[in-house]
């Protein structure tokens, strides 16, 4: 990086822009969203001129800036950068400015990193701004207490939040809500005045995530609309906020934000001591929530770490067999998925000692001799015979009261030392920042993935953690929730480094743990334990918000749900985990040779549709009402598509008119089909629309502009089916 000669500092990508006025003591924000383009010299001057507001009857005497930092030192009464204190005193932060730098990104984008001092706390702050090719941009930020100071007390830090503007338009807020089976419930409200906050203290994200804060012009929708949005990625206790005060934020309307959510006495700053707070991820975009998604998509894609071969396609084992671990019908199992054309299987719970239901045995991480005398490479070696990769269900960070573990080490769960609370899925968590239970996971890990060559772990996490304490000396405990997510990303990695060709899905009862945290040493996530397709088409449209679908765990379940005790055809559910990485997770044994021969069907369109859809982009079609749905993926050269026509339940309309295909170009000749291979959905209509029968039996040629602009008009379905829509270019382009 080099020092920045420029008062101003214009961070650019992708369309979009963070402008930083270098001000004294503290640079203040004078843009973040639109890319203004090539600002001349008199441009940027008067981009700081306009930065000056009004000064407002019976308020401060100057006009307000909204700096990088904003603190009541800057007049400003909303939520504060930061909070803490020296034992009582050091309350009120004052920042100087020591440092900045400058770098371009090779790919596009830049870095914008400002060195503070805060003279009264004696800290050393160090804001990064990281603008990626993608147009997201990251915020790191680190406090460090001088080593030199004069002061005897720790810096308690009580909370660290950081903070962009927003404009007066964006005006409506969208967020997440939701429970077991049913993650990513959407929710939108005004932003009106007052701070829209949303505290996670479940010791993960939880079913109930907040997810990606979103602020938008009113009425925004997947296809048009501007967007603001944030995403913490941390996997522990979070707080995110949109805040809006009569006063504004200098001359913007409001901010938007997030950090860690810090218990008390969680974060004491001793001299040379220092606290990084997770990264907070900002997406702008001009087209909706698509738009949005696609810079998230960008973003996660363009990592070292993200999957480059294709996506396995798996079965899991437990709504299969769930604890009923008897080789011979695990091993029929095998043989069924790769007749069907499985490429990963997974055994889940049950397999270590002493597990014959999910009451005990947590912890215990050993293969129980009872159920496998031989351990299991009988059942490794036949699915790696067969062709197919082996996985293993685990649960690390959790132990249960009957266990060897916790009778051995009872100082190793993360609870006060006056006792345990109550019981969350019959179990407990374990201390993971105690250095010999930490040790012990990692030693335990690695023999088993090293003796029965697993390729896969699907990594559980089935309660939340309240009361998260370290058991001290003495009965003295200490806070345990921020260092219990370090331990993981430290465990993770550690046995990534022994294993480099090691995937691991990040699953938490579910989608109780997704965050872009977890995702830097993960695989994939399992979005939800219900593998109901009605439940699932929302939670999935939702949760690819964030992630693409390759990162998606997507299965096929069998009927009724094992979940919401609701029938279901099989095309349904094929369909609707077509779009991810996609599983199945029923015994094969079981289906009729009519439902293996559709399966096998289904593998073979995802083999043949993997490549566009774990590297196209996501749209979705703005519909009035719920009863309906449209989404697909792209191709990223927009020469070939799939989209996905579902109806979830009845509505009062008979036609479901005209739909347009998002994410096509008006100005191409297309030619259309319907993928016949699982069979056609039941219709609630004598006759379909003229093209259904065309586009059953034949490519069916269609002009863009019809397509992309006037519509198709689509089948009335029953409730629960899908249509797969299969596109292709057969002309360029010619815009005029």
């Amino acid at each position: 990086m080099t020092a920045i000669p420029a008062r101003i500092v214009s961070l650019r990508a992708a369309g979009t822009a963070l402008v930083v006025e270098l001000t004294e003591p503290v640079p203040r924000v004078l843009h973040w969203g639109a890319d203004l383009g090539d600002l001349s010299d008199a441009d940027l001057a008067a981009l700081s001129l306009t930065a000056e507001g009004a000064v407002l009857n019976n308020s401060l005497d100057v006009p307000r800036r909204f700096t990088i930092w904003p603190t009541e030192a800057d007049g400003w009464s909303g939520t504060p950068a930061q909070q803490g204190h020296r034992s009582g005193t050091a309350t009120s932060p004052r920042l100087v400015t020591t440092g900045t730098a400058y770098q371009e990104l090779p790919a596009g984008g830049g870095e914008l990193t400002i060195s503070l001092r805060d003279t009264t706390a004696a800290l050393d702050i160090t804001v990064g701004y990281r603008l990626e090719p993608s147009g997201v941009l990251g915020v790191r930020t680190t406090l460090t207490s001088d080593p030199d100071a004069t002061v005897d007390a720790p810096y308690d830090l009580a909370g660290l939040h950081t903070l962009l503007p927003l404009p007066e338009r964006a005006a409506e807020i969208l967020d997440f809500t939701g429970k077991w089976s049913r993650e990513r419930s959407p929710q939108r409200r005004t932003l009106g005045f007052g701070t829209h906050a949303r505290d996670v203290r479940r010791g993960k994200p939880g079913a109930d995530s907040p997810y990606l804060l979103t602020a938008g012009v009113p009425g925004f929708g997947f296809r048009d609309g501007e967007v603001w949005g944030v995403h913490v990625a941390w996997s522990g206790d979070q707080r995110y906020l949109a805040e809006r005060l009569p006063e504004g934020a200098g001359t913007h309307s409001a901010v938007l934000g997030g950090g860690e959510l810090l218990r008390a006495g969680e974060v004491r700053l001793g001299p040379g001591e220092s606290y990084t707070a997770p990264v907070c991820w900002f997406g702008w975009s001009a087209d909706g929530l698509d738009g949005l998604a696609d810079r998230f998509h960008a973003l996660l894609r363009a990592r070292p770490s993200h999957p480059a071969r294709p996506r396995p396609l798996v079965l899991n084992s437990w709504e299969a067999v769930y604890f009923d671990h008897d080789l011979d019908r695990l091993l029929r199992l095998a043989d069924r998925a790769a007749q069907v054309g499985v490429e990963r299987f997974v055994l889940d719970d049950g397999w270590f000692t002493g597990r014959r239901d999910d009451t005990s045995a947590l912890g215990d991480w050993t293969v129980d001799k009872d159920v496998w005398p031989e351990g299991l490479s009988p059942l490794a070696d036949h699915v790696r015979a067969l062709g197919m990769e082996f996985g293993l269900w685990v649960e690390p960070e959790m132990i249960s009261l009957d266990s060897d573990l916790a009778r051995d080490h009872p100082e190793w769960i993360l609870a006060p030392s006056a006792g345990v609370g109550p019981s969350a899925r019959h179990q407990y968590t374990l201390d993971l920042a105690h250095p010999d239970a930490w040790r012990y996971l990692l030693d335990a890990l690695d023999t088993l993935v090293g003796r029965y060559g697993i390729s896969f772990l699907k990594w559980d996490h089935n309660r939340e953690l309240h009361e998260a304490v370290h058991r001290g000396p003495g009965g003295v405990d200490t806070p345990g929730g921020r260092a219990q997510v370090t331990a993981l990303y430290r465990l993770l990695d550690a046995l990534k480094e022994r294993h480099p060709g090691l995937e691991i899905e990040s699953c938490a009862s579910g989608g109780g743990r997704i965050d872009l945290g977890i995702l830097s040493r993960t695989d994939r996530v399992w979005a939800s334990d219900c593998n109901d397709p009605l439940e699932r088409q929302t939670i999935q449209r939702w949760t690819g918000q964030l992630l693409p679908p390759e990162l998606v765990g997507a299965h096929v379940g069998p009927t009724p749900s094992h979940t919401t005790g609701r029938p279901g055809t099989d095309t349904f559910r094929m369909v609707t985990a077509l779009f991810g990485h996609a599983g199945i997770e029923q015994d094969l044994a079981v289906c009729t040779p009519e439902e293996i021969a559709r399966l096998t069907a289904w593998a073979g369109l995802y083999r043949e549709f993997r490549p566009l859809l774990h590297t196209g982009r996501v749209v979705r079609a703005d519909l009035r009402g719920d009863a309906t749905l449209l989404h697909g993926v792209v191709a990223a050269d927009g020469g070939r598509a799939l989209f996905c026509w579902a109806r979830l339940t009845t509505s009062a309309e008979g036609q479901s008119g005209r739909i347009r295909l998002p994410g096509l170009d008006s100005c191409v000749s297309y030619r259309v089909r319907i993928r016949t291979e699982l069979g056609l959905p039941s219709a609630h209509q004598t006759a379909g629309p003229a093209w259904t029968a065309r586009a059953a039996d034949d490519w069916l040629p269609l002009p863009g502009a019809l397509l992309a602009g006037a519509g198709l008009p689509m089948p009335t379905l029953n409730p629960e089916q899908a249509l797969l829509i299969e596109v292709e270019r057969v002309s360029p382009a010619a815009h005029p």
